[in-house]
């Protein structure tokens, strides 16, 4: 089932680039969405919490978290997503760099939504983004907001 409204996308990223990958494979997307990032594990846990200037802002439908993050790791970030009790349904897709087997049975016994590598060039961004369009945008059913506008 569709989302009736655009998408809420955050992306917690730490690398321009990156960024500009994942952003420019929504644009060339089909999904109606907003993206909003998070440069490091700290301000996407006070960005999900509502802290400060973040207190009016809705809850995302869909999280792409990084692993390797200043200040707050992002192995920590999902751990604290997942055990607070108003974050714990939202979606959590790893895009990291890592392929360790030991971080995607960590993710996953966090209770990682999904995970995936990151590709190497802008195609691959664009797969990826497809994937996560027809699967958790347009065919999943993801939670109503979290009990903020």
């Amino acid at each position: 089932m569709k989302i009736p409204r655009a998408a809420k996308i955050l992306i917690v990223e730490d690398n321009s680039g990156d960024e500009f990958l994942v952003r420019d494979a929504f644009e060339r997307g089909k999904a109606r969405h907003e993206l909003e990032v998070a440069r490091d594990g700290e301000a996407a846990l006070d960005r999900l919490r509502g802290l400060g200037e973040h207190a009016e802002k809705p809850v995302p439908d869909l999280i792409l978290l990084d692993l390797n993050l200043p200040k707050i790791d992002g192995r920590d970030v999902l751990k604290s997503l997942k055990n607070d009790d108003q974050l714990a349904s939202i979606p959590v897709l790893i895009l990291t760099t890592s392929s360790s087997e030991a971080d995607v049975e960590r993710c996953y016994a966090l209770h990682a939504n999904a995970y995936m590598t990151k590709p190497f060039d802008a195609l691959g961004y664009e797969e990826i983004v497809a994937a996560v369009e027809v699967f958790w945008l347009a065919t999943a059913v993801l939670p109503t907001a979290l009990g903020r506008p």
